[in-house]
């Protein structure tokens, strides 16, 4: 599977660039789309799940145009938008049947076998005869995943997936992605949350204010943050000086002072040693320097 992207505008009727200009490669696998909000992630979701018509540009999947093979190109996807629902006053599992029936599986034998599954894989089994309003909030989450996943789909885009999920459903939502990667499947994961993208993606692009900023694996983001990452030992007032001069990633209250962690290629005098990046750190880093550019461009 292979997704190309040529050339994509989103313009709105007040002139706004929701997307400028994208060109863009998504090979088979996990594929992270980081941005803050606002960057044009949803929108371009919305473009590839074909809800939303580009202003300019082309989409193809293995070769197929988006805008003249929307029939073949949407049963190959499976969709889980950032503000999903359902109808209420279906069960849990009858939710689900009806998502698969939507999704062409039309046999009810595998189909009950298929939401038995999925139910069981995201953890929902033993709430399959609850009221699917009677849900918390990570289980309706969980529920969204199971429907974008219930017809064994070539493309699953999920956007903002974790969102309400407490770190062990979180764990649980990466490693059944994680499995599903292996297979002939393209996987595009539409986050704001670095961790989601650090954890289980190999390729990956970051937009900002509708642009590419940046396209390739995160080692490779990581890599650009080098010697530009501090821990620094501060006292009290240190540390409000600190937080109005620097990026700060985070903080942690020591006997006397703080511990902190910045994104700067110095710290002017501060007591502090260099620390190896991660991709929080690098996605602080390459969005400070990239804005910069842009506003003085």
């Amino acid at each position: 599977m292979h997704i190309k992207i040529e050339g994509l505008s989103k313009v709105y009727k007040n002139g706004n660039y929701a997307i400028k200009n994208l060109n863009l490669d998504i090979p088979n696998g996990m594929f992270g789309l980081l941005g803050p909000n606002g960057a044009g992630k949803s929108t371009l979701m919305r473009i590839l799940v074909t809800l939303m018509k580009p202003t300019k540009g082309k989409v193809s999947v293995n070769e197929l145009d988006i805008a003249k093979n929307r029939r073949e190109i949407r049963a190959m996807l499976g969709y889980l938008p950032q503000d999903f629902s359902f109808f209420s006053k279906l069960k849990t599992y009858e939710f689900l049947d009806y998502a698969a029936r939507l999704a062409g599986m039309k046999n009810a034998s595998a189909r009950r076998t298929a939401v038995d599954q999925m139910l069981e894989e995201v953890g929902l089994f033993e709430a399959r005869d609850r009221n699917a309003n009677k849900l918390s909030g990570g289980m309706k989450r969980r529920l969204g995943i199971a429907q974008a996943l219930i017809n064994d789909p070539k493309i699953i885009i999920v956007d903002e997936p974790t969102t309400g999920l407490d770190p062990e459903e979180r764990i649980r939502f990466r490693n059944l992605l994680s499995t599903l990667s292996t297979r002939d499947v393209i996987i595009i994961l539409s986050t704001h949350i670095v961790g989601d993208i650090s954890s289980t993606c190999d390729n990956m692009a970051l937009l900002n204010q509708g642009q590419l900023a940046f396209n390739g694996s995160p080692e490779e983001l990581v890599k650009k943050a080098e010697g530009n990452v501090w821990l620094i030992k501060a006292t009290e007032k240190e540390y409000l000086e600190i937080n109005e001069k620097y990026p700060v990633i985070s903080t942690i209250p020591t006997e006397g002072g703080w511990e902190i962690q910045v994104v700067s290629p110095e710290i002017n005098g501060y007591y502090g040693k260099q620390i190896d990046p991660n991709l929080e750190h690098a996605y602080v880093h390459f969005m400070e320097n990239k804005l910069n550019q842009w506003s003085n461009s």
